[in-house]
This record gives C-alpha cells, sequence and structure tokens, in this order.
C-alpha cells in the first residue's frame, strides 16, 4: 500500500529528460534509452589507468542529469545510475576486478553538500554487482573545484597531492575498479591512479556515468 501510495504521489520519471516513465520503462524513458548516444570503447588513454569506461557522452540530458546529482540533491539517482554502469560494465566483459571505490571528495566540501556522489555511485554499483565498495583514498587538501580552471595543466597541478591511500597494505597487487561520475579533463582520475599505484595496487581501471568526447580531440 505505501509503495502504491507513493507511486502516486511521486511518479518515476526519466532521470535525463524527467518526462513520466510508461509502464515497462524503469530508470529511462524509451526515448532517452534509444536515442541517447552511449560511449562505445574508446582508443583514448588516460595516465596511470590501464583503461576506462563511461555509460553517456557528458552534453546534452546526461549533462543536465548529472548536475542535478550532483549539485541539486537527487542523490536517489544513485541507484538507477549505478544499474546502468553495471549493465556497461557487464556488456564490455570489465567487471572482474578485486577492490571496488572511488573518487572521494574533500570533507568540507561532503560536509556542505551533504553526501559524496562518488561513493553513493560506488555502493550503488557494488550492489549490482555484489562486491561492496570500499575507500581507498582519502581527499587530504580541499581544493578548488576542477571545472572552474579550465586548462588541464592547472588542473593536474590543482589535485597533485591532493590524495592519500587509506590501507596500501589492502591494495598490494589488486585490481583496481575506480568510480567517478564525470570524466573531463581526466586529470583527477590520473592522480588518484597514481596515487593506488604508488601504494602498491597492481593496475587501475575507471568506470564513469559520462565522459568528454576525447576521441574527437
Amino acid at each position: 500500500m505505501f509503495q502504491r501510495i507513493t507511486a502516486l504521489l511521486f511518479p518515476p520519471k526519466c532521470i535525463l529528460c524527467r518526462s513520466l516513465l510508461l509502464q515497462g520503462e524503469t530508470d529511462l524513458c524509451h526515448s532517452c534509452r534509444t536515442t541517447t548516444p552511449e560511449i562505445e570503447k574508446s582508443k583514448f588513454r588516460f595516465s596511470f589507468l590501464a583503461g576506462w569506461t563511461a555509460v553517456w557522452y557528458y552534453k546534452d540530458n546526461p549533462r543536465k542529469s548529472l548536475l542535478r546529482y550532483k549539485f541539486s540533491g537527487r542523490r536517489s539517482y544513485a541507484i538507477p545510475y549505478g544499474r546502468l554502469l553495471a549493465m556497461k560494465l557487464e556488456k564490455e566483459g570489465l567487471s572482474d576486478f578485486d577492490v571496488l571505490t572511488w573518487v572521494p571528495i574533500a570533507p568540507a566540501r561532503r560536509f556542505r553538500r551533504g553526501y559524496d556522489q562518488d561513493e553513493l555511485l560506488a555502493r550503488a554499483l557494488g550492489s549490482e554487482l555484489g562486491q561492496p565498495a570500499v575507500q581507498t583514498l582519502r581527499k587530504i587538501r580541499n581544493t578548488p573545484p576542477q571545472s572552474g580552471l579550465g586548462n588541464i595543466s592547472r588542473r593536474r597541478a590543482n589535485v597533485l597531492g591532493a590524495y592519500r591511500a587509506v590501507d596500501p597494505e589492502a591494495l598490494r597487487g589488486k585490481r583496481i575498479l575506480l568510480v567517478d561520475d564525470i570524466i573531463t579533463t581526466g586529470a583527477t582520475i590520473s592522480e588518484c591512479a597514481r596515487v593506488l599505484l604508488t601504494a602498491g595496487a597492481k593496475e587501475v581501471f575507471c568506470a564513469a556515468m559520462a565522459a568528454a568526447n576525447h576521441d574527437n580531440k
């Protein structure tokens, strides 16, 4: 009864375009599911990463959806995002790893926002894949937002030394899946991967919901 009342008061909407979902639709409406371009396997490589994947290009409705998730309190998006990212990983045969973790935000930013969007995404993904997400990194410096820096060199400098491995011994020889919400220049995930490899990880792979189109640059 509670679920029926909730569905009437808060009918499920497409997480991309926010249109009401019809019977049989889950997470995405038919239009968004069939017309939103998905990222195929990219040839572009980021420093220190063994590879990466993302569901969508960071533009149009995916961009708007992720900005709502990140800055407008739509933490409930983490669950459908986790389902879609799990499907992407399984489709590409990339769900075999030892440790599932995420790119952490600084404690001060988490306090202001009320949640860490990457942690929520990683935990939702772990629930789908049957593997719990664990914290392997801590952000030790509250850096300015990467989005306001533009230049790739400035972004790399901004995050250099900003992360520290929580338990290096637990990382030795492990294959790590690092979860991020959005990949733009790749400066943040490259720095996180560098720290994990320095701590002893065997290799680091990144999975995100959306990424800039690096193959057309």
